[in-house]
């Protein structure tokens, strides 16, 4: 009887080990390794062409409710960090593993020097036109994934042209930050290290536009009604593209920055420009010079993709 009670502990010791070791190999694992990982902001051009500036002072940052080290309130200028131009916010030692809880904190009454506003337009005219939102904290659910590598480098891409509305049919510009989900759905992250990018030029030899802007939508997501028309409270145009470009400078040059890998459609707008506030005109046709398929073009980490049209009429 002893025996056999002494066989049962010792089974009973064992199973209480394995549980024990079972769950300390999960996701939580104390002790598991963590990587450096850096957090940095980018912006997809608004396409205003009144707007000469767009100041965001950020009070805080966190990651799955953890501040970022080294982080202290400051104020950029959203629209110049367009063209693959980043701003380091701060860095987060994180272990290997999806992740989709990022909060990014705004101070719009103050900026980091103690001036006012804290969040503003800045117009050509030299005008500041302050920004607000319902909150003050917003919180993006983009999911990203970190490596298990120190060269981890999380991209916020804050696309200006879906989180800023201006309202229409006033005197004076009045520019305000579009609504709260509207906001987070605006904010895409990425792992910098799993993306690639997709530039090019856009030759206009017909020259109907004021302006153009490319979009980049994953493959078979563009729907022509619905994204020329409009979408949601803010009425946002074109706002299931993953990001944009202004077609601009000498050569007509244009570069798509940041893409998750993935298979991708470009789409050319025309744009007419009167008294500074561009209209959406018409869909171009353009055609690739080298033959690609522009509405299937692969993206990879390992290659930037070089994606040179010309435009041959409109839609």
């Amino acid at each position: 009887m002893k025996n056999h009670l002494k066989t049962v502990a010792i089974a009973l010791t064992t199973i209480f080990q394995i549980a024990s070791c079972s769950k300390d190999d999960g996701g939580s694992e104390m002790g598991a390794e963590s990587y450096e990982t850096t957090f940095k902001i980018t912006d997809a051009p608004i396409d205003n062409a009144n707007v000469e500036a767009v100041f965001v002072t950020v009070s805080d940052i966190k990651v799955d409710g953890t501040s970022l080290e080294g982080f202290n309130k400051t104020t950029f200028d959203l629209a110049a960090l367009v063209n693959e131009q980043t701003k380091t916010l701060g860095n987060l030692q994180l272990e290997a593993g999806s992740y989709s809880n990022i909060e990014l904190e705004l101070d719009y009454d103050m900026d980091a020097s103690g001036n006012v506003p804290g969040c503003y337009v800045e117009l050509v005219n030299g005008e500041k036109d302050k920004l607000e939102a319902a909150s003050n904290r917003i919180n993006i659910t983009d999911t990203y994934e970190i490596f298990a590598s120190n060269t981890n480098e999380i991209i916020l891409d804050f696309d200006l042209r879906k989180t800023i509305k201006e309202e229409q049919g006033t005197v004076s510009s009045n520019f305000d930050f579009v609504t709260m989900t509207e906001l987070s759905a605006g904010i895409r992250t990425v792992n910098k290290e799993a993306t690639g990018k997709i530039y090019g030029t856009a030759n206009d030899t017909q020259n109907p536009s004021d302006k153009i802007i490319v979009y980049a939508y994953e493959k078979g997501t563009f729907d022509a009604e619905v994204e020329t028309k409009g979408k949601g409270d803010s009425n946002i145009t074109f706002a299931n593209a993953v990001t944009s470009s202004e077609v601009s400078g000498f050569n007509n040059e244009y570069s798509l920055n940041f893409l998750a890998e993935g298979e991708y459609e470009l789409i050319f707008a025309s744009y007419s420009e009167e008294d500074d506030v561009l209209t959406f005109s018409s869909l171009l046709e353009v055609e690739s010079t080298t033959g690609l398929n522009l509405g299937a073009l692969s993206v990879t980490s390992a290659i930037q993709l070089s994606a040179n049209v010309t435009i041959t009429g409109t839609k």
